[in-house]
């Protein structure tokens, strides 16, 4: 097939899954709680923060132990589809819920701008990889003595920590964009080292003090800790958890705060954020059921940056979330579960195009973003490396930067991340 037809018929193919995908959303609305009825087809729970005690995503309500199931586990707003089931007069649609909540975070986005990086990302880079390799080594090598019974060694931590203010305060986003390449294999201790790196951040962006961005990225980086008490075979599981492995697994706080409760050097701070990392400011969290003021507020904090983490990386139960559809999640669950003003501050903190993710252009250019907008969120600095109406690569890669009205730029917009697996482009290369 040639090019041109290979392009045609590629057309014809996105044009059909577009209408199918349109009116897909149309059938799919969200409700309340409270709406569910028998007979209704649940589509999406709404839940992705943890496993829920369902086998799978999708289920007709058969009967009313399913509803008092979900009541029980803290859901307030799921996902129906009205072509599988009832439906619901007046529920807005998937589409509907979509483009709300992306003007709203539009609109979070464009509130405020700082600069934030005094070093260039490509300086910091190099100093980045080296302390990330080092957290990733201690982090790993204290969770493995944590297996056979040694404590905590408080001043690896704190050295790892340290290490990781000072590049945040150079330049955040060469460390965090780091912090997101991580295999499949090991998950658990770089999703450890990369909550700390996104909560010191954080806590720079809210106006920490050195002592307390200290301890918060203590608490941050040891907050699944007591995951090495989980059995193995429970952590490591490729399918899904049972109702016992679930409440296994929820066992993992209780032990983090006991081990750090046993370490010397470990504030009040860092404890609480760690071990009050799953409660929910609507009470549905665990494991002691804290609501509002109740729970911490860097605990709050460290909550989002758990869940952002996790949902962005691939588990071996799990294939990864973009981050865009994430902070939409997070955005959707601040109604209920997270604190609202504090996802509204890291979305301002971390981007809606984090650095170092690849996108796509209208043009059909695909790119690396590097940088963010001088004014804007929502117009970063893209370097271009390849095209995907061409399949061709640019002799050398090149800088867009959509915010300058008088650039190409300026003609160019993000229609959609990109999977870099799914292309075969590694974004690190390139920055």
């Amino acid at each position: 097939m040639s090019d041109a037809l290979w392009e045609e018929d590629k057309t014809h193919e996105t044009h059909r899954k577009s209408r199918i995908t349109d009116y897909n959303e149309l059938m799919i609305k969200k409700i309340k709680v409270e709406d569910l009825k028998i007979g209704m087809y649940i589509h999406d729970f709404n839940y992705g923060w943890l496993n829920h005690p369902f086998l799978t995503n999708s289920m007709l309500v058969s009967g009313e132990e399913i509803i008092s199931k979900v009541t029980d586990y803290g859901i307030r707003e799921l996902y129906i589809d009205t072509d599988k089931g009832y439906d619901v007069a007046g529920a807005p649609t998937a589409d509907e819920v979509k483009q709300e909540i992306q003007a709203e975070i539009n609109r979070v986005a464009e509130e405020e701008k700082t600069d934030r990086n005094p070093v260039p990302l490509q300086e910091e880079y190099v100093k980045a990889k080296e302390i990330k390799e080092e957290a990733k080594k201690t982090i790993h090598n204290i969770m493995e003595e944590i297996r056979f019974g040694k404590q905590i060694e408080t001043e690896k931590v704190e050295h790892v920590v340290d290490d990781m203010i000072d590049s945040i305060f150079r330049n955040q986003d060469a460390l965090i964009s780091l912090a997101r390449i991580k295999e499949k294999d090991e998950y658990t201790y770089m999703h450890s080292v990369s909550v700390g790196v996104l909560m010191i951040s954080f806590g720079k962006y809210l106006g920490f003090g050195s002592s307390l961005l200290r301890d918060v990225g203590m608490g941050a980086i040891l907050h699944d800790i007591g995951k090495m008490i989980v059995p193995q075979t429970v952590l490591n599981k490729e399918e899904k958890l049972s109702v016992e492995e679930l409440k296994l697994m929820k066992k993992h706080v209780e032990y983090s705060r006991m081990l750090l409760e046993q370490t010397k050097g470990i504030s009040e701070i860092a404890m609480i954020a760690a071990s009050q990392h799953h409660e929910r400011v609507d009470g549905s969290g665990y494991p002691a059921g804290l609501k509002g003021d109740e729970i911490s507020y860097y605990a709050k904090a460290v909550a989002i940056a758990d869940v952002y983490d996790a949902m962005t990386s691939r588990r071996c139960y799990q294939d990864r979330f973009l981050p865009t559809d994430v902070l939409k999640r997070l955005f959707e669950w601040s109604s209920y579960h997270y604190d609202k003003d504090l996802v509204q501050q890291f979305i301002r903190c971390v981007g809606i195009y984090p650095i170092g993710t690849l996108v796509r252009l209208e043009s059909g250019n695909v790119g690396i973003i590097v940088k963010h907008g001088e004014k804007s969120l929502l117009h970063p600095v893209v370097r271009i490396v390849y095209n995907i109406k061409t399949r061709r690569y640019p002799r050398v890669p090149f800088d867009l930067d959509l915010s300058d009205p008088s650039g190409k730029g300026a003609r160019e917009k993000i229609i959609s991340y990109e999977s870099p697996e799914r292309l075969g482009i590694k974004p690190e290369v390139y920055l």
